[in-house]
């Protein structure tokens, strides 16, 4: 399947036209409309203090904070949940999935440039399993030399693909296929993330990571709560990792 990339960006709404007075004879000043919900999230200001938090929270790598800085989290959340776009909660996008809490996001990503490839060659290629509405690959389209996302609901994908199209992201490819079986025809890939969980790591995501990358993805145990598994590929094999407990949607295959 051939990749598309995010085209030009489309013209965001502005705030509506203000509307002059009618009732009162004497001259004054027009006041504006209400602006909408969430108009004012646009200010860097914003965002600083949400990578403040995530400075304090344990996060220390520049490109992620520069990123998760730069990359406006209130476009990728519905119009009444853009209040809560900074607040370090997940959030519904509809179809029973969700968008990842911004410290996830940014450990996720910290991880991933952590990876013994990244020493020597700067993140390269990276695999995202999991688009949802396109705010993960946002962020990675801007600490790697390339992404590929994959979705397997059409709507989201869809979603994803509007979200996105205004960023001009050029080095993020999405595809609408199933993530389990990976997208062979990037790899090797430095990177693997993957935004659900389950119960076994694919094989076709070992296959497809490059030797010295490495793979970040939930991992649910026999009693069904996930951790966080970090899996670095060495010329001698796999070396697994289990961090701490975290919560995504589960991993599924198929296209729907």
């Amino acid at each position: 399947m051939s990749e598309r990339r995010p085209g030009f960006p489309a013209r965001l709404p502005g705030a509506t036209a203000p509307q002059p007075g009618l009732t009162r004879p004497a001259v004054q000043l027009v006041r504006p409309a209400p602006a909408p919900s969430g108009l004012g999230l646009d200010s860097s200001a914003v965002r600083a203090r949400m990578v403040r938090r995530l400075g304090e929270g344990g996060v220390s790598s520049a490109p992620v904070l520069a990123a998760m800085g730069a990359v406006e989290r209130h476009r990728f959340v519905d119009t009444a949940l853009v209040n809560q776009a900074y607040e370090d909660t997940s959030l519904p996008i509809g179809l029973g999935q969700t968008i990842s809490k911004p410290s996830i996001v940014a450990r996720m990503a910290e991880l991933l440039l952590g990876a013994p490839c990244v020493k020597t060659e700067g993140l390269g290629r990276v695999l995202e399993i999991g688009t949802g509405c396109g705010y993960q690959a946002a962020v990675l389209g801007r600490v790697a030399r390339e992404v590929y996302t994959i979705e397997r609901l059409r709507a989201l994908h869809e979603k994803a693909r509007e979200n996105l199209r205004p960023l001009r992201l050029s080095n993020v490819h999405l595809i609408l296929g199933d993530g389990m079986l990976g997208y062979p025809k990037g790899a090797p890939y430095a990177a693997i993330i993957s935004a659900a969980g389950g119960e076994m790591l694919p094989q076709t995501w070992c296959d497809q990571l490059a030797v010295g990358g490495r793979l970040v993805a939930p991992m649910a145990g026999p009693d069904g709560r996930q951790s966080l598994l970090v899996v670095d590929k060495t010329a001698q094999g796999l070396k697994q990792t289990i961090l701490e407990a975290v919560n995504f949607v589960p991993l599924k295959s198929g296209v729907a």
